[in-house]
């Protein structure tokens, strides 16, 4: 087991955090990578903010198809 993600596993446990909840190992791996590196940082973060806005507009979308 390595102790270090590189920016493309990073990347990828950011995008599987959305989906399921990490294990311990990922979760500590995930933010021992985080602390070092500030793009991956600011990636998770616009992961979180286009999920965000995704389901305020799919929430939006929903009540405009209940009016007449």
């Amino acid at each position: 087991m390595r102790l270090f993600y590189t920016c493309k596993q990073a990347h990828q446990k950011l995008s599987e955090n959305l989906d399921r909840e990490l294990s311990l190992v990922e979760r500590t791996q995930l933010k021992i990578h985080l602390g070092m590196c500030d793009s991956c940082t600011n990636f998770g973060r616009q992961m979180k903010t286009i999920r965000m806005a995704m389901q305020a507009m799919a929430k939006g979308k929903s009540s405009d198809q209940d009016e007449p």
